[in-house]
């Protein structure tokens, strides 16, 4: 396994461990497959703009269960497989995944471009939207899912690859954050856990 991929895993489980404190502690919820953070104070605001140049709020996804996670493109491994993932659990949806929004928002805006970026997701069929920010916005969109993400030296001077939190943010149809699903998980169990919440937005 490439170092990378390990940094990634092992930033994913810890972030993991630290969302799963209160639910440890108030007693975990069995039905998800992921970690459940409903009600979390963090994960409530994104305000970044989509590769078409529009701005973009978590309000503008409310109707559709949401999965949020980033990333950027020239990450080689944990990225497009979460991306190829969430793909084929909307195709195993069926009908119910036109009804399954991902969000990738990138942390490499330095290279990851409005072009970059569309041309990046289209790799993975509709239903995806890119966000991106400056610098600034971009730290404060990941401080306020509690995403870690900083560079990292690469093979050749002044290239560089990026380590990030290795996980997605799963949000219900009324937009409120209710899991994170760390990296790995598979589809499967993903699959299990948004039919769940686009169950309950039919009660």
């Amino acid at each position: 396994m490439a170092a990378t991929t390990r940094r990634l895993i092992f930033l994913g489980a810890a972030a993991a461990l630290t969302l799963a404190g209160c639910d440890l502690l108030g007693g975990a919820k069995p039905a998800f497959k992921a970690i459940d953070i409903s009600g979390a104070e963090y994960a409530r605001e994104l305000n970044l703009t989509d590769a078409d140049g529009k701005d973009r709020t978590l309000a503008d996804f409310k109707g559709k269960v949401t999965v949020v996670f980033f990333g950027f493109t020239q990450c080689p491994d944990v990225c497009p497989t979460t991306l190829l993932e969430l793909a084929a659990v909307k195709k195993a949806l069926g009908a119910d995944g036109e009804r399954v929004q991902g969000v990738f928002v990138t942390v490499d805006p330095e290279r990851d471009t409005a072009a970059v970026l569309k041309a990046y997701v289209d790799n993975f069929g509709a239903g995806f939207v890119a966000l991106r920010g400056s610098a600034e916005q971009t730290q404060a969109a990941a401080k306020s899912f509690k995403v870690f993400y900083a560079k990292s030296p690469g093979k050749t001077e002044g290239s560089y690859s990026m380590d990030h939190t290795a996980g997605s943010y799963v949000f219900d149809t009324q937009g409120k954050v209710r899991l994170f699903t760390r990296y790995g998980v598979g589809a499967e169990a993903l699959t299990h856990d948004l039919k769940l919440l686009l169950g309950e937005s039919t009660r």
